[in-house]
């Protein structure tokens, strides 16, 4: 399952990926993103959680690589990623070098708490 939230106080985009992901779910989640995009302004923070994620189809990383695109024309500033597996990476460092324009500030953290911490929640 793919989520994807906004806190427009915080400036800030949540995409979750729990259990098993698919590219349909991502691509359909991008639809949500992009009627989300109106009300952030850039430099917004971007937090990208993994940390429920069981399993990523490979095919991902085309939607993943749409995905990345149409954030860095919305204005991410700052990404940051819950990944305490990295086994389940599916190479988005690789991935981001293609997909940014301009490669946002990143920080990988272990745990979602971590991520709060970088994020000042």
């Amino acid at each position: 399952m793919f989520l994807a939230t906004l806190n427009r106080p915080s400036q800030l985009l949540v995409l979750s990926y729990l259990g098993h992901v698919t590219p349909q779910e991502v691509q359909r989640g991008m639809e949500e993103i992009r009627a989300m995009a109106a009300d952030l302004k850039p430099g917004y923070d971007l937090l990208a959680d993994f940390e429920r994620l069981e399993s990523m189809d490979l095919a991902c990383r085309t939607e993943l690589g749409r995905l990345m695109e149409m954030v860095d024309q919305t204005g991410v500033g700052l990404l940051v990623r819950v990944m305490p597996d990295p086994s389940k990476d599916i190479g988005l460092d690789i991935l981001s070098l293609f997909h940014y324009r301009k490669i946002p500030r990143s920080i990988t953290c272990r745990t979602l708490a971590e991520a709060a911490a970088k994020l000042s929640l």
